[in-house]
C-alpha cells in the first residue's frame, strides 16, 4: 500500500471514528436535555440540582457507548485508567454546566421569564457549556482513556533508534 493511501485510510478511519463520537454525544446530550427540560420545566426543580440529575443520567450511556462504539475497547473495563478518568471529566464538565444553569435559570427567572422560556434558557446554558468541552474530552478519550495500543509512525529522526522489543517503526 502506497504512503498516500496509507494516509487516506488513516483518515477515514478518524473521521469515522469521530462521526461515531458525535453521535454518541448526540445521544447523551438528547438523554441529558430531556431529563434536564423534565425537571426544570415540568416538576419544576431548582435547575442546579436538576443538571445534577440530568448529567449524571447521561453520563452512564456516553461512558459505555464511547469506550465500545467509538474506541472500540471490550472486556472488563479499569477502574483506574478508564472510568475514574471519565467520571472525573464528566464532574469537571457537571460543576461548570451546573454555574452556567443556575446562572442562566437566575437570569431568566430575574428577567420576569415564563417557565418555557426559563427551561429554554437552562438547555441553551447546559449545551453551550458541553460544547464548549466536547473537543477536549475528545482528545483526551483519543489520547489518553481509550488509547489503543497502535504504534507510533516514526520519522526520519526515528530511524536507526533502538526499540524495545516487541515495538515496530510503521515506515511510509
Amino acid at each position: 500500500m502506497t504512503t498516500a493511501l496509507k494516509a487516506i485510510a488513516l483518515l477515514r478511519a478518524r473521521l469515522a471514528k469521530l462521526l461515531r463520537y458525535a453521535a454518541v454525544s448526540a445521544i447523551s446530550t438528547a438523554t441529558s436535555l430531556t431529563v434536564l427540560g423534565l425537571l426544570v420545566g415540568v416538576v419544576n426543580a431548582p435547575a442546579g440540582w436538576a443538571n445534577v440529575a440530568a448529567t449524571a443520567i447521561g453520563t452512564v450511556p456516553s461512558f459505555e457507548l464511547n469506550r465500545r462504539w467509538v474506541w472500540l475497547k471490550r472486556g472488563a473495563r479499569s477502574i483506574w485508567s478508564e472510568v475514574v478518568p471519565f467520571a472525573s471529566l464528566a464532574l469537571a464538565g457537571l460543576a461548570l454546566s451546573t454555574l452556567t444553569v443556575h446562572l442562566a435559570s437566575t437570569w431568566a427567572q430575574h428577567s420576569g421569564w415564563g417557565p418555557l422560556a426559563r427551561t429554554s434558557a437552562v438547555e441553551a446554558a447546559s449545551v453551550a457549556t458541553f460544547g464548549s468541552l466536547w473537543v477536549f474530552q475528545y482528545v483526551l478519550c483519543d489520547r489518553v482513556l481509550f488509547r489503543s495500543g497502535e504504534p507510533k509512525r516514526s520519522g526520519p529522526r526515528d530511524r536507526g533508534r533502538q526499540r524495545p522489543p516487541g515495538e515496530e517503526a510503521v515506515h511510509g
